[in-house]
């Protein structure tokens, strides 16, 4: 007998996750229902769908496949979507609108994409007094008459101003054309805070849309694999290969990056930012993947060097990971979108560090506090630090190995003891660390970055006071006769990473290193503003001299 909608929706997430035939069948029979049967609340609608999702990462067999993807295909058209539309904003769901206020790359992206979509939600402005000061420095000299003679709110300025453009874009476009730099422009944007709506249609971000194409779909005939990975062995086991995407490829992966985002109600630089010259696929094999992606050049940090990875599972984006790396070491953060957290977060989080590994050598994690749920009410809830701590994660701190040792008696006298939300965040106050190796001191989140970064302004006031453009003119030409390169033959970014390197080169006083030091120290710089950044990290890590006449800025400014 066929089943209602509402218990075909609970008997299919009661079996979602449990792979044999029997219950590959009753998903299939239970997904053919649900495509035509309307759910009677927007909870449901979510429900379903996220289920659905779900079943497009782990199908059980490619008949399944098949009816999810028509499923999602379709899932606009829904009366039920239809009916809720409003209750089911910012879910991510195709045929709903998306509102968030998203930073300056990722709204000019949407303006430029969906520019008749994307609107200013006027109402939810609570700080659009500021545009009037910027307006004038965005348009033409000649409309400053009208601007400081006219009376209008702002909303009626952008509405006269606007012509056939729709405001958001408009607006959008404006502020791209102020004077000064990309970060300035963007600074001058992100200070307005806007508000934006995104309208659905057929081609607008949608989760149950949004994949990467896979040739292979790897289907899931064994239970899941939801234990823990012995880290120590499995960060040792390198993924299945790594190769370069082509350009056309590689920016297909940043646009499912940002898609992924927007969906989420989210905003990452690393996606924000991403280079599409320098895009990787990290294959791991069942049908695990990483997209991994560099940052464009000007984008990249001064020392370490930073990548962002869409986890995929058949294409299906599940979460993403920060890494940055430095000193044989990597920061890295690790996210699992909500819909597959119940899934193999453990062994997927093997993998990062896995693929972190291969890529840059490093010996030594870290997570930092944010991660582990400090000042995270999301990091908190989900139990983020006790994930870590049980995959063999260990605090350097002295109160917090403290903190650890209560707790855990706590736990052995009382089976049923929870760590307290206030206690939670005070085990996050600091970083939790996971070395193949003896620990060192000069990893990520032990080094003072901030300290050598100190060293430098110092060291640039002292030598050039306010003019720093002279410094760094001058910085460069005497880090070109130091290491004995012609800056003609760079490239627009290895000469950007040349200026911005060379107050280094001569603050660590290179004149004093041997030709072979200095010879290696050029390679460093110029793999900054590389291809792929990834190759400065090596190159770094082997050079000692570099390394250690750094750490000694920093200790300097620390005194």
């Amino acid at each position: 007998m066929k089943r209602s909608a509402r218990q075909a929706l609970a008997r299919l997430e009661s079996v979602l996750a449990t792979y044999d035939p029997e219950s590959g069948r009753a998903k299939q029979a239970l997904v053919q229902q649900l495509a035509v049967d309307s759910v009677a609340s927007s909870d449901a609608v979510l429900r379903l769908h996220e289920a659905l999702c779900f079943l497009r990462a782990y199908p059980d067999d490619e008949d399944l496949l098949r009816d999810v993807e028509t499923a999602l295909a379709g899932f606009a058209e829904r009366s039920d979507v239809r009916r809720f539309r409003a209750s089911l904003e910012d879910t991510g769901v195709a045929g709903t609108a998306i509102n968030y206020r998203f930073f300056s790359p990722t709204a000019r992206w949407l303006a430029r994409t969906w520019p008749e979509l994307l609107s200013i939600s006027w109402e939810e402005w609570d700080n659009r007094a500021h545009l009037l000061d910027v307006l004038p420095h965005a348009l033409p000299y000649t409309e400053t008459l009208a601007l400081d003679e006219v009376e209008r709110t702002e909303r009626e300025w952008i509405e006269e101003l606007r012509g056939d453009t729709a405001d958001a874009a408009f607006l959008i476009g404006r502020l791209g054309q102020l004077a000064g730099s990309e970060f300035t422009r963007e600074k001058t944007y992100d200070l307005l805070d806007v508000p934006l709506r995104l309208e659905p249609a057929a081609n607008t971000p949608a989760r149950g849309s949004d994949v990467f194409p896979v040739t292979d779909i790897a289907c899931q005939r064994t239970p899941l694999r939801r234990s823990r990975p012995d880290l120590r062995q499995d960060v040792l086991r390198p993924p299945v290969s790594i190769e370069p995407l082509s350009r056309a490829r590689g920016q297909r992966l940043v646009d499912l990056a940002r898609r992924a985002m927007v969906t989420r109600a989210r905003d990452l630089d690393g996606f924000a930012h991403a280079n599409p010259d320098d895009a990787r696929w990290v294959d791991c094999g069942d049908g695990l993947a990483f997209g991994l992606l560099g940052l464009r050049p000007q984008r990249r940090l001064m020392l370490e060097s930073s990548y962002a990875a869409v986890t995929l599972k058949n294409g299906v984006p599940m979460g993403y990971v920060l890494i940055s790396a430095l000193y044989g070491s990597a920061a890295i953060a690790y996210n699992i979108f909500e819909t597959f957290r119940g899934a193999e977060a453990a062994r997927v989080f093997g993998r990062v560090l896995a693929m972190a590994r291969a890529v840059f050598g490093c010996d030594t994690f870290s997570i930092d506090p944010y991660q582990l749920g400090y000042g995270n009410a999301e990091g908190l809830a989900s139990g983020a630090w006790w994930f870590y701590y049980k995959l063999g994660f260990r605090p350097r701190s002295a109160y917090v190995k403290r903190l650890v040792r209560d707790e855990t008696r706590a736990m052995k006298r009382d089976p049923g003891h929870r760590t307290a939300l206030g206690t939670l965040e005070e085990l996050a106050s600091e970083n939790l660390y996971f070395q193949l190796d003896a620990p060192r001191d000069d990893v990520i989140g032990e080094i003072a970055l901030g300290e050598i970064g100190l060293a430098m302004s110092r060291w640039l006031a002292q030598h050039y006071g306010a003019d720093r453009e002279r410094g760094l003119r001058e910085c460069s030409a005497r880090a070109a006769e130091l290491l004995e390169v012609d800056t003609h033959d760079f490239s627009p970014a290895q000469r950007l990473w040349w200026a911005r390197w060379s107050p280094i080169v001569c603050a660590v006083d290179a004149a004093t290193w041997s030709k072979r030091d200095r010879r290696k120290l050029a390679a460093v710089v110029l793999a900054k503003g590389g291809r792929h950044e990834s190759d400065f990290a090596p190159l770094f890590d082997a050079h000692t001299r570099l390394k250690e006449d750094l750490l000694a800025l920093g200790r300097k400014t620390s005194r």
